[in-house]
Order: structure tokens, then C-alpha cells, then sequence
């Protein structure tokens, strides 16, 4: 597939890669991990395999030989040959069809998944593109126009079709069906190790306050317009690791939630973490959206995690299932 026009930040993602904090060297890895899972899933590749992910404005695609693809995450509006596609479905793709996005709808990331994988080299056991380190995806930087992608598999498929076709199931995202996932604002969070440091007031601000994500916001982390917190103590702390999702408080009193190419290891207090279950919505937040904490407890944010890789397991399956009678 070659890239006929550049998007202004698409890179080639997978799970991450973990492990290697100790060196310095940060995971990365897509931003919203259950939708890039969730196509991967629809075209029946492992969940970590590599994928694209797109900010709005997208890239353009010219696929120069057939293949399955699947689009989840946000809403871009996707077209092939000029016609609405549906997301969250399989689709065939023909020689010479040409994929494009018209608009953002809703979210702010989009995730192409292929049959088979893109043809990329890993670095240090991932091949997400490391940003900074300038390794790993497509030379270890962003897409670019007349970039080509080599697919790993071709001809996986005995129907063929005079042009592009959507195949018939599709695939839900609600995966809890209740509680907060519903509400794309409440985000839940765990107290972080510096969360006593923290006063009264300050804490009560926490859950009973909006937080708006402001435009100094990127992939690395979220930084969001609230009220100044105030701490109890201005004594200094030693680094110590961080994850995705971890909030930290600035020295303006101002917060930031650490994002995919968050750094291996911070200064500022940390005093709250988001649930990983809750990745795939803050992942999918954009500048001028807004932000509602409410605390959960350790068990609960474990069953929700279960319950939404349960989910995913069981998505895989049955999309295998529905894709052999495709398989030659």
C-alpha cells in the first residue's frame, strides 16, 4: 500500500514496547490499544501486530495489491473510491482501490489493521515507531507521502469481487454494556503514590471539578487547564517510574496525564493513576474536551481490565470463525 498523501501524524504502532525503562527507553506503543486490538481482531491477525494509527487530518492510501483491512477507533469518515465505508467491519480490498478520510466525526485516533501484518522490522522486541529514538515502525518516524508499505501476506482469500466489498459482521466496542464506560467524560482513577500530599480542598477539586485538556497535548501527555491544586508540602521527591496514565501535578498546579510515549521516569508528585480499562476513552479525547475523575478501587478497576480483554478474546474468535469460509 503507498501513501498518496501525508497525515500530520501517522505512525506505525503496536502494543508497545516494554521492558526496557530501565535503559531510558520509553514503551510508546498505540495510543488506544483496545481499538488498534479490536481491528486487528476483525482480519484475524495476533492483537499485537502492527497497525497504522492516524490523527485527523489522515493520510491517503493506494493499495497495489488486494487485502483485508479493518478501520476501529474514531470516526474520519472513511472512503474507498470516493464511496462511505462503514468502520469496525472487515473489508476486501481490490488492486488500485484507494482508501481515504473525508472529516473527523468523533475521536481523535483512528487504527488500520491488514491481514497478515505490515512487513516491519521489529526493534527491541516492538515495532512501534520510537519518536525520539528515531527506531522502530517505517524508519523510526512518522508516514510520508510516496511512503509504501509492504503487506506480509497476499492472496489470503478465495472470494473475489469485481471492486471493494464490506463483509457482513461487525464488531462492538461497548464492552461493558453499564457503569461509566457509557460516559466517554468519567474517567476513573486510582489515588497515586503522592496522593496525600495533596490538601483538603485540593482533593475534593479532583472529583467534583472539570478538567479540560488543553492544546499542549500530544502523545507523550495530556495537559489539562483546571484550577490550580495546592500541596501540603513543596518538599522536593526523587524520580521514580511512571506508566501511561499516570497524573502528575505540575509546579503551577496545573496536571498532566502521561500518555503512549510518556517518559520512563518524573519528578512531580503522582497523585492518581487512570484505570487501564479507561486507556481506550482518554486515548480518544481531544484539546477542548472534558474530563470528569471519579475514584475506584483496586478491585473493580482489575475486573474491569478482565472483563474487557475477556471481550477482545472473544471477538478473536469469533471473527476467526466467521473469516475461515475466506481462507483458501
Amino acid at each position: 500500500m503507498k501513501i498518496i498523501k501525508a497525515g500530520i501524524w501517522d505512525t506505525v504502532q503496536d502494543l508497545g514496547r516494554y521492558g526496557k525503562q530501565h535503559l531510558g527507553i520509553n514503551p510508546t506503543g498505540a495510543m488506544d490499544k483496545y481499538a488498534m486490538q479490536v481491528a486487528n481482531a476483525l482480519v484475524g491477525n495476533d492483537l499485537n501486530e502492527a497497525v497504522i494509527e492516524m490523527h485527523s487530518p489522515a493520510a491517503g492510501f493506494l493499495f497495489t495489491q488486494p487485502a483485508l483491512i479493518a478501520i476501529s477507533g474514531a470516526d474520519f469518515s472513511p472512503m474507498i473510491n470516493g464511496e462511505e465505508v462503514p468502520g469496525l467491519h472487515p473489508i476486501y480490498i481490490q488492486k488500485n482501490d484507494v482508501l481515504q478520510f473525508h472529516r473527523p466525526i468523533k475521536g481523535a485516533r483512528v487504527y488500520i489493521a491488514i491481514a497478515g501484518g505490515i512487513k516491519i522490522d521489529d526493534w527491541l522486541d516492538s515495532m512501534s515507531t520510537n519518536l525520539k529514538a528515531k527506531a522502530g515502525g517505517y524508519d523510526g518516524r512518522k508516514l510520508q507521502k510516496d511512503d509504501q508499505l509492504i503487506l506480509r501476506k497476499q492472496n489470503l482469500f478465495t472470494n473475489t469481487h469485481q471492486e471493494y466489498f464490506v463483509l457482513p459482521w461487525t464488531a462492538d466496542l461497548n464492552w461493558m454494556h453499564s457503569d461509566n464506560s457509557l460516559n466517554e467524560n468519567i474517567i476513573e482513577i486510582l489515588p497515586g503514590y503522592e496522593w496525600e500530599r495533596l490538601t483538603n480542598s485540593s482533593k475534593e477539586m479532583m472529583t467534583n471539578a472539570s478538567f479540560e485538556i488543553s492544546q499542549q497535548s500530544d502523545r507523550m501527555g495530556y495537559r489539562l487547564n483546571n484550577v490550580p491544586l495546592t500541596t501540603t508540602s513543596n518538599e522536593e521527591i526523587v524520580s521514580s517510574g511512571v506508566s501511561f496514565g499516570t497524573i502528575q501535578l505540575l509546579p503551577d498546579g496545573k496536571l498532566i496525564i502521561l500518555m503512549a510515549d510518556h517518559q520512563t521516569t518524573g519528578g512531580y508528585p503522582r497523585i492518581a493513576h487512570v484505570i487501564t480499562a479507561h486507556h481506550s476513552k482518554l486515548a480518544q479525547m481531544n484539546s477542548g474536551d472534558v474530563i470528569h475523575f471519579q475514584f475506584t478501587d483496586q478491585k473493580k478497576a482489575e475486573q474491569l481490565y478482565i472483563k474487557q480483554q475477556q471481550h477482545l478474546q472473544q471477538l478473536q474468535n469469533a471473527c476467526m470463525l466467521r473469516l475461515k469460509e475466506y481462507f483458501k
